[in-house]
């Protein structure tokens, strides 16, 4: 089968793969539209550890069932289908209660590290469990598809958040996940949304989609201006999509006094926190890992038209042109965002 691998850092190349084939529990899927996310980019060049060559690439995926591994029930041959990049047991303490993002035996597709490599969906075919398979409705297409596991990813962010109606929110960061989450704070019921970037561009898309207002951190002091859009207060909640010090402190200096942050970007593995700051004002910081079930909801904001994905698509292309892309992205090409591959 033909596949995009990395073959060393900083090189991808079209090659004749082995076609995969389904075990127990398994099933073999024909992709027909593969993302290209932002973990992607930042494995090409070996920084995170996390792509070790050689390796296949691609977990923001859809595609068509083409076979049925022993022992598989409830789908068929022809089946449209998306599935969670994390490749979780279902057997597990955690899977059992439900948190299948911290799965003992967690896997992640299109991932090669210390622990495992397992080969990803840049390719013509990919197999995956049968658990982690999602029924597709007609109404939403194969590259909307490829666009679930990021919005999963901001709606479990928002879901773990305490969010009462009508609550003021800071965001910060308007990349894919941050504009994806900034859609889903509406849904949400949060009544004012503000979302900070140092990208113009990416902070004019925000208020396309829907923000109350927007920040530069370049220019903006973020937590005097919350305070002053909320008579001193601060905001009820914030949530960063980034991961550096600079903006977990900016969400931490912009809630009230028993405010809630929550983090899910981690671009930076440690920073300081302002404990002083966190204990005497009783706020509450938590972490957000990946997704834990959300397929089923984000495909439900995408068919119903609640959340647009659409409009954070700058390319679909052929996989032949995905090194150009790779490229493209890591270099941060001006205007370019969201970029869907077909084999």
């Amino acid at each position: 089968m033909k596949a995009l691998q990395l073959k060393e850092y900083n090189h991808l190349e079209i090659v004749d793969a082995p076609k995969p084939s389904p075990k127990a529990g398994e099933v073999l899927i024909k992709v027909k539209a593969c993302g290209i996310c932002g973990s992607d980019i930042h494995g090409l060049d070996g920084s995170t550890g996390r792509r070790i060559p050689p390796l296949i690439m691609g977990h923001e995926a859809s595609g068509i069932i083409e076979e049925l591994g022993p022992g598989v029930k409830g789908y068929a041959k022809g089946d449209r289908v998306t599935f969670d990049s994390t490749l979780f047991c279902g057997e597990c303490r955690y899977c059992r209660e439900g948190h299948f993002n911290f799965c003992e035996n967690r896997q992640v597709l299109g991932v090669a590290c210390d622990e495992y490599p397992r080969d990803g969906a840049f390719a013509d075919y990919v197999v995956v469990p049968a658990i982690v398979l999602y029924p597709m409705p007609d109404e939403v297409s194969f590259v909307q598809a490829a666009m679930i596991e990021p919005l999963a990813v901001a709606v479990h962010g928002v879901s773990i958040t305490p969010i009462t109606i009508g609550d003021t929110a800071l965001l910060m960061g308007a990349g894919i996940i941050g504009l994806l989450t900034l859609q889903v704070l509406r849904t949400a019921g949060c009544g004012r949304i503000y979302v900070a970037d140092v990208d113009e561009g990416r902070l004019k898309q925000a208020m396309d989609f829907g923000a109350t207002g927007t920040f530069n951190p370049k220019k903006d002091d973020i937590p005097a201006e919350m305070k002053k859009l909320t008579g001193g207060l601060g905001a009820q909640i914030a949530l960063d999509a980034v991961g550096i010090e600079s903006t977990v402190h900016a969400c931490l200096y912009s809630v009230r006094k028993g405010g809630n942050v929550t983090a899910i970007g981690n671009l930076a593995p440690e920073i300081t926190l302002p404990l002083q700051h966190i204990v005497s004002h009783q706020i509450t910081l938590r972490g957000s890992n990946a997704s834990s079930g959300e397929f089923a909801s984000s495909l439900q904001l995408i068919q119903s038209g609640r959340v647009d994905v659409d409009s954070l698509i700058s390319k679909v292309a052929a996989l032949e042109e995905g090194a150009d892309y790779f490229t493209r992205l890591y270099n941060r090409e001006a205007g370019l965002m969201k970029v869907i591959l077909e084999p």
